[in-house]
């Protein structure tokens, strides 16, 4: 180790990591960046690779390649399993050896993982959309129902198989829903002519409506497209209990299915107690505004896994543009402290949020002002997530699959691949 320049280790290449990273780029301090993957994945757009619409390498970028002209960053592929922030060494399993890397600065970015609210149990039979490695194994298994239900003489049994519940009204329910009811109305039905599949693509959300940040009238405009795509919508009714051939909900409703996607809440990375602190709602991880850990000298901390509470008393959203500022706002008071200058607290500048649920169908908020629904809306969405894709490749790339997919109603990533579940809850990476 360089001992003549401060040494920053960020964990996690997601997207407190990558900006926080971005900001410490040909500065003088040493940056070593550990994360389980070695790429960055475009979270806002997994859901596309569920759905057949996108290929996995065309939302993730090689964390190397992000960085390669940048000399004073290095990357580490491996898997932290403990801090020592007294002595100020993070440990790192790296296949099977470990190793003991040494900081000044620390910047925890590992994001957030699936909650089910207590309910653990729900897990065994649900299916995750917050990895690449989720996504590809959603894909396997929508395909992978087709295909049985082809072949299957029970129809009760094959009405489950091709019946889908997302649970959860935020936008990751909302566009994955409207993308797996199209993928099943435009693609599968028409090729999988064999046998009459009836499709059924069902949203469960446990309140009384969607979108719990948006204004009344965004989130009625969103239940309407869902409902005119063909999305049954259940609200204000929690799952009560789940099996691998049904859902049941609170007020009896029982859905016979073989695929549950859960996308109902998330809560902070378990590497959050690592520090030993007492943690907030959510098993988020309290900062300062100047996204320093409390009592933990030179530890910051970004991203979803944060708490830290707005001028009205609210802690700020899981989104990912508080991630990217506190990760900015955090390299830039490491480098103050550094210079001796003087460290600045957070504010979040909120540009609004967005959601698609199909072909032609969206709500955006933008500004927290201005509201756009339908067509208008999905063209802002389209463009905003094409511009912040990394790498130009990867945005011509989505481009052509959107406008292929636009006029010829084709997924064309309709491959089965078989691979091991993704580790949901060990995910330590901000993704």
């Amino acid at each position: 180790m360089n001992t003549q320049r401060p040494r920053v280790i960020i964990i996690g290449a997601g997207f407190g990591g990558l900006f926080a990273a971005r900001a410490l780029a040909n500065q003088p301090v040493d940056v070593l960046l550990i994360d389980r993957s070695n790429f960055h994945t475009f979270t806002p757009l997994l859901y596309q690779v569920a759905t057949c619409a996108l290929d996995p390498s065309e939302i993730a970028y090689p964390v190397r390649s992000i960085f390669r002209k940048d000399r004073n960053i290095r990357s580490l592929l491996g898997t932290v399993t403990s801090i020592d922030y007294a002595d100020k060494t993070v440990t790192v399993r790296i296949a099977d050896q470990t190793r003991h890397e040494a900081y000044d600065y620390l910047i925890l970015a590992t994001g957030s993982v699936p909650t089910y609210f207590g309910q653990s149990a729900f897990r065994e039979h649900a299916l995750e959309l917050r990895t690449l490695s989720d996504a590809v194994n959603l894909r396997n298994h929508i395909l992978g129902q087709f295909e049985q239900a082809t072949w299957e003489e029970d129809e009760a049994v094959r009405q489950a198989m091709t019946t889908i519940v997302v649970v959860g009204g935020g936008p990751t329910g909302l566009e994955t829903a409207g993308a797996i009811y199209e993928l099943y109305s435009h693609v599968l039905n028409r090729e999988y002519i064999q046998r009459e599949l009836k499709t059924r693509v069902i949203l469960v959300e446990m309140q009384p409506h969607l979108l719990e940040p948006y204004p009344e009238p965004l989130r009625q405009a969103a239940l309407e497209q869902l409902r005119s795509l063909g999305v049954e919508v259940h609200l204000g009714s929690p799952v009560e209990a789940v099996t691998k051939a049904a859902v049941t909900l609170k007020d009896g409703t029982v859905i016979a299915t073989h695929t549950l996607v859960w996308a109902a809440g998330v809560k902070g990375s378990p590497l959050a107690e690592m520090l030993d602190l007492p943690l907030q709602r959510g098993e988020r991880l309290p900062i300062l505004p100047t996204t320093e850990v409390p009592d933990r000298h030179g530890v910051y901390a970004v991203g979803d896994m944060t708490y830290l509470e707005n001028e009205s008393g609210q802690p700020y959203p899981m989104l990912i543009p508080v991630a990217q500022q506190q990760g900015k706002l955090a390299a830039k008071n490491i480098l103050a402290e550094i210079g001796g200058g003087e460290k600045r607290p957070f504010h979040y500048h909120d540009r609004g949020s967005m959601a698609t649920i199909g072909r032609r169908r969206a709500v955006a908020w933008i500004y927290n002002k201005i509201q756009l629904r339908g067509y208008i809306a999905w063209l802002a969405w389209l463009a905003l997530h094409l511009v912040t894709l990394l790498g130009f490749r990867n945005r011509l790339n989505v481009f052509v699959n959107w406008v292929w997919n636009y006029f010829t109603y084709d997924r064309s990533v309709r491959i089965i691949l078989e691979q091991g579940r993704g580790e949901g809850e060990k995910v330590i990476s901000e993704k």
